[in-house]
């Protein structure tokens, strides 16, 4: 017995993917409206200068309060209000031995929102405010054995070969 195949008239069965391009697309344009929401984060450039020695973050004992160009503080890089930031450094020191802050600031901020901040932390806990900057473009440092020291100093003339 022999099966015929005919051409015509059968059910064809064809996906329809015009509902996952638009569902798609509209998750594209999602993450690409969220993804630079989120590596946002803190933005300040600190001042720059010379012979500046290296500081590993430890972001767990670390505490680093940041203040952008517009004035608005960050504290371990999520944004907290002027009137909540003082609580919440009370709570941080109130139990700890290390009483260090680190303070980064924008270059462009008033000078005025600098010692503000400094008193603020100074009057909730904080023994030692340390101030991140940056290394100048194109500087080395001259101070033996920092890592960002320039080429090594030349031997004394005369020597022995």
């Amino acid at each position: 017995m022999a099966m015929s195949s005919s051409s015509g008239g059968g059910v064809a069965s064809s996906p329809n993917v015009t509902p996952m391009i638009d569902v798609m697309l509209v998750l594209l344009i999602i993450f690409m409206v969220v993804t630079p929401a989120l590596l946002a984060g803190f933005n300040a450039q600190p001042p720059q200068g010379q012979n500046l020695k290296d500081h590993p973050e430890d972001e767990e004992n670390d505490q680093v309060l940041g203040i952008d160009k517009d004035g608005n503080y960050y504290l371990n890089k999520k944004p907290i209000s002027k009137t909540a930031i003082e609580a919440e450094i009370k709570r941080i020191y109130t139990n700890r031995d290390d009483r260090v802050m680190y303070l980064k600031a924008d270059k462009d901020l008033a000078y005025e929102k600098v010692v503000d901040a400094t008193d603020l932390a100074a009057k909730n806990g904080v023994s030692v405010v340390a101030m991140i900057s940056d290394q100048k473009p194109g500087t080395t440092s001259t101070v033996a054995g920092d890592t960002h020291s320039g080429p090594a100093p030349a031997a004394p003339a005369g020597g022995k070969p």
